[in-house]
């Protein structure tokens, strides 16, 4: 397994594996999941090399730092110790599930790695973030406060997540900042415009999550195959016309991936992969097969010729409708008129 190291430019930055795995679906995120295979998937991971586990405080309300705390204590010596959990807070619920907003206030970002600390059974939080911008805390006042946990031991790095260019500079003025965390794939490639030149100008690596637009370009997902708690049938892009005009854009890629013997999900995540080794993709596999697919894309070079023909069959801009639902938009600093 190859490593790459989030931030640069004297940041000592973590060094992570070429692949990290996102462990948010085996919280119910996408309908049911098996607790034993999660475990075992998350250990499959370690196995093979893999050291990056992200996950947030809001998955499963809690469940997923106690599932990932579980998977930890099934780790001995070394393999222990080079495990690395990125975390996200900030984003509250309400009992029925519902999303009712973001706190990043110095007090509460305290509070939160608290929790998390406790859920996950460890002595420090390697990566810590928050989820989104909180628009009534200025992103200096919630960064200090990571910064003092910094300061004392809680947390060793701290990253952001889906925030805009003026947002990482300001932020990046208090403190090191190791990465930014996301969205990147075929179909969804808003950071090219901007937020992609401004990171590597400030030497902060990219963790991309959802680079199989949580499965749509995996080559696996079907309509009609949906489960009713899988929150993805409530998002643009997996509805109705938009759902078939996008798995037209996977039977294209199926016939680039066909021709090289490999699957769709290889040839997406391996694109991202090649969009620089500054990128760290996170692969959201809840199932032992699933991530042995995923790192198989690891042993997929892409040439100059296979990239220009992934580019024709998914052009930039090719998605049908949004990534999220129009709620969500409104809330990420990362998409330009949208926060």
């Amino acid at each position: 397994m190859n490593t790459l190291q989030l931030g640069t430019k004297g940041m000592n930055g973590p060094k992570v594996s070429a692949i990290g795995l996102g462990c948010m679906g085996m919280s119910g995120v996408y309908g049911p999941s098996d607790r034993a295979e999660s475990i075992a998937t998350i250990h499959a991971a370690m196995d093979a090399g893999v050291t990056l586990l992200d996950t947030g405080d809001f998955y499963g309300n809690g469940h997923n730092e106690m599932l990932i705390g579980e998977a930890l204590k099934g780790l001995k010596g070394s393999q222990r110790d080079a495990a690395l959990v990125s975390v996200k807070f900030g984003a509250m619920r309400d009992p029925a599930g519902g999303w009712i907003g973001y706190d990043a206030r110095p007090a509460a970002v305290k509070n939160f790695a608290t929790y998390s600390l406790q859920r996950l059974g460890v002595d420090h939080l390697d990566i810590y973030r928050p989820a989104r911008l909180d628009p009534n805390v200025p992103i200096e006042d919630t960064v200090g406060a990571i910064a003092d946990l910094v300061k004392a031991g809680y947390v060793r790095h701290i990253g952001l997540s889906e925030v805009g260019s003026q947002t990482i500079r300001r932020a990046a003025a208090v403190h090191p900042i190791c990465d930014l965390q996301i969205e990147y794939s075929l179909i969804s490639r808003g950071i090219e415009d901007d937020i992609l030149a401004t990171c590597r100008e400030l030497g902060i690596g990219i963790t991309a999550y959802g680079v199989l637009a949580r499965g749509l370009i995996s080559g696996h997902w079907k309509k009609d195959a949906a489960s009713a708690t899988d929150y993805r049938m409530h998002t643009p892009r997996f509805q109705g016309e938009n759902a078939d005009r996008n798995l037209a854009l996977v039977e294209a890629l199926r016939h680039i991936a066909d021709a090289k013997g490999v699957t769709v999900a290889q040839i997406a995540i391996a694109w991202v992969a090649a969009q620089g080794d500054d990128i760290v993709p996170l692969v959201g596999a809840r199932q032992r097969s699933r991530l042995a697919e995923a790192l198989g894309a690891l042993n997929l070079t892409l040439g100059a010729d296979d990239l220009a023909a992934i580019e024709r069959a998914v052009p930039k801009g090719a998605a049908a409708g949004e990534r999220y639902a129009a709620a969500q938009m409104a809330s990420l600093d990362s998409e330009p008129g949208r926060a």
